[in-house]
């Protein structure tokens, strides 16, 4: 009766879309609270600008890994009271479900959650070379600035597939300068390889880049001015690029290459310790990626494969030890509350 039970729960956690998908919020161990040390100023007001906000997205199917980028953030920050955390949610995913699990696991988290409607994007979307790339939430960081309250002004953009090994403050302490964004760039990347040789062979849309150095940059990690972001119109910008790719096919993968198309060549750069990405190769090809030379404040499991689903199948990467210890899920056969 006892295994029957408990195969009933691992059930459940493996079927989010069940009419009792509640117990999911109970499937996660709460994290210890972390207290601001006493170098940190004190909050005034909800618009103070001592205030780090951390925008993610949220979802059912990658949850355990929000549920790990949260702990390593807070743990590794010197004023966690000080973080907000602002979770945009597809409108049609069961939201007061994912906002009781991370409730349960942070009841002392300050954070908001946001409805993102398909429809903002649906029809933008263009099939890209990989499914998972189609997901319209994924597009859900382009309209930061129109979700977000007017008095987040500035916001560090996270994927939900990270952990921090670093204090945040120094991520949002990036001088911006005149750019409207920031993120560690790649420069020894083939741009070309981002578009499609329609774009390359036509006259016009091949000066996009003209009096601009583009480098590839990872999305996945961003710092944003969202005021600077919102005079600019930036998401219209943004779109209409989505709008001629529907027409012309341009480009292949996905919400990237329209942020590349707009800011490529004008962000403020940040050092690579920020984004150690392509972790998520696939290991049942071998595919295993070993961290990049130098220091390390972040690690990005970017890629088709994630480090939870690797574990549980018994077939990690070596780095994958390196997101174990914040993994909040309890055993699949615990019944503690």
């Amino acid at each position: 009766m006892f295994h029957l039970i408990s195969l009933f729960f691992f059930f459940l956690l493996l079927h989010p879309s069940s009419p009792t998908t509640t117990t999911i919020s109970k499937q996660f161990k709460e994290a210890p609270q972390f207290y601001n040390s006493q170098e940190c100023p004190s909050l005034i007001s909800t618009n103070d600008d001592s205030i780090v906000h951390v925008a993610m997205t949220l979802d059912s199917a990658y949850i355990r890994g929000s549920m790990a980028a949260i702990l390593s953030i807070l743990q590794h920050s010197t004023c966690p009271e000080n973080i907000s955390f602002h979770f945009v949610t597809s409108a049609s995913s069961n939201t007061s479900i994912l906002r009781a699990t991370i409730a349960n696991s942070f009841p002392y988290l300050k954070f908001n959650v946001y409805p993102f409607e398909d429809s903002f994007v649906s029809g933008l979307i263009s099939t890209s070379i990989r499914a998972a790339l189609d997901c319209p939430l994924n597009y859900a960081r382009s309209y930061l600035a129109n979700i977000l309250p007017l008095k987040v002004s500035k916001v560090v953009y996270l994927d939900s597939d990270i952990v921090l090994v670093d204090d945040i403050i120094k991520l949002v302490a990036t001088p911006l300068g005149d750019s409207i964004l920031a993120a560690p760039e790649y420069c020894n990347a083939n741009f070309t390889f981002y578009f499609t040789p329609t774009f390359w062979s036509n006259p016009s849309l091949s000066k996009t880049f003209d009096g601009r150095k583009p480098c590839y940059f990872n999305t996945g990690v961003m710092v944003m001015d969202l005021d600077r972001w919102r005079e600019g119109d930036y998401t219209r910008k943004i779109e209409e690029w989505m709008e001629l790719q529907k027409r012309m096919r341009i480009y292949e993968l996905g919400s990237l290459p329209p942020f590349l198309l707009v800011f490529a060549g004008k962000i403020a750069p940040v050092n690579h310790r920020w984004n150690q990405h392509g972790l998520g190769g696939d290991n049942f090809r071998g595919l295993c990626r070993d961290l990049h030379p130098g220091p390390v404040s972040l690690l990005h499991w970017s890629g088709k494969s994630k480090p939870w689903v690797r574990l549980d199948a018994e077939r990690p990467c070596p780095l994958d030890a390196l997101w174990a210890p914040y993994d909040l899920l309890k055993p699949p056969f615990s019944f503690d509350s």
